[in-house]
């Protein structure tokens, strides 16, 4: 076969030197074949010499084991020999899902790259929600699997794959006039072998690894802790830096200002949204009744309209006709909560404001800034995350 593309195509570049007539459309297409083959020819050829040489491998162990099964020796002998020459596919299901279950993403990864077998069993989704919730489960939430859903979709509708690469002289083929029904062949046996479902974690979870999926979640001190947003916590889409296990925040435009990138964000300064409330939008306040002196308290507040909300840490203070004395207060019986951010120094305009308990709006003015929807800390994980970002000096 070899042989006689060699001579086709000699008899080819030998008819155009004798100026002959052109060639039919049919000789120019197996001339490209030709080549194409030649091309592909040492990849095919060292395949198959490793198939061959695996299916031997497996097959030579099979006739060993049954052969050595025959010979009268010591039963544990016997078991040592058997446990020898058991190939990994040869073990029950629920020996191997053990065993794959204690790999690393990148152990699986190249498990996955050793046979169709293993592929697929390598991308169940059971053996990756482990992976999916120890690294990424504080920052994945619903906004993020919301995220994912779209990406997905647009990868869908823009023709592009999740995973899936060159798919060698096969692939080639299908680029080949008139050969065009080969195309829609191959390229469903692609999609069969290499393309992972929107539905799979692996992909997700690859995704976030690689850095090509921005996700939503909140970073506290945005902008390397500039002095203007210390203990706040803002809305950013985030990327991964795998090579510096690190973020890339990218923050939405507002006002004048364009897209704000930061890098190197670190993983402590990250938490998925507690709250289902965009950016700009309002935050519903449903703990105004509850809410008592020394009660621990998120608020958002934005510098005028234009800007989206960020989450300001604040706690809740006693009123200026109170002294204090908590056998004695009474401030909680009042529609007017005082709010204290005590990072700022005494006598600053940042230090205090006060909202209506019974009836509150977004409050503030452009030169203050504007004070939205408030939500209280429970959690002791919450709070003590806020004291640990406590600036080493007063703010202004």
């Amino acid at each position: 076969m070899l042989f006689f593309l060699i001579s086709f195509i000699s008899f080819l570049l030998l008819s155009k030197s004798l100026l002959l007539p052109p060639l039919p459309s049919w000789a120019n297409e197996m001339a490209l074949l030709s080549v194409l083959f030649l091309r592909e020819l040492p990849s095919l050829f060292v395949k198959w010499v490793v198939d061959f040489k695996i299916q031997g491998e497996r097959v030579l162990g099979i006739v060993r084991v049954m052969s050595s099964k025959k010979k009268s020796v010591p039963k544990v002998e016997n078991a040592e020999v058997v446990m020898s020459e058991m190939a990994i596919l040869d073990l029950p299901d629920l020996a191997l899902e053990c065993i794959l279950g204690r790999l690393s993403p990148a152990g699986l990864c190249n498990m996955a790259s050793v046979c169709s077998s293993l592929r697929d069993t390598c991308r169940s989704n059971h053996l990756w929600e482990r992976h999916m919730r120890e690294k990424w489960g504080r920052l994945i939430d619903w906004a993020a699997q919301r995220e994912w859903q779209c990406y997905v979709t647009t990868k869908k509708e823009s023709g592009g794959t999740l995973e899936g690469g060159p798919r060698g002289f096969l692939g080639s083929l299908s680029c080949i006039w008139p050969l065009s029904w080969l195309r829609s062949k191959i390229d469903s046996a692609s999609k069969q072998k290499s393309a992972l479902p929107a539905t799979s974690i692996m992909s997700w979870y690859l995704s976030l690894e690689s850095g090509k999926f921005w996700f939503p979640a909140q970073v506290y001190n945005r902008e390397h802790g500039h002095v203007g947003f210390m203990l706040s916590c803002y809305d950013a889409e985030l990327s991964y830096d795998c090579c510096t296990d690190t973020f890339h925040a990218r923050y939405p435009p507002h006002g004048r200002r364009t897209i704000v990138i930061e890098e190197g964000v670190q993983w402590e300064r990250l938490r998925a949204p507690p709250v289902d409330t965009p950016a700009h939008d309002l935050h519903v306040s449903d703990c105004l009744n509850d809410l008592r002196p020394g009660d621990h308290i998120e608020i958002q507040w934005r510098r005028n309209k234009e800007f989206p909300y960020g989450w300001w840490y604040g706690v809740v203070g006693h009123l200026e006709s109170c002294d204090g004395n908590e056998h004695l207060c009474h401030c909680h019986n009042s529609d007017t909560v005082i709010l204290e951010f005590n990072q700022y120094t005494p006598g600053s305009r940042w230090r205090r404001t006060s909202i209506n308990r019974k009836d509150h709006r977004e409050e503030g003015n452009e030169s203050d800034g504007f004070y939205g929807g408030i939500r209280k800390l429970n959690s002791k994980e919450e709070i003590a995350m806020w004291k640990r970002l406590w600036p080493s000096e007063v703010l202004e």
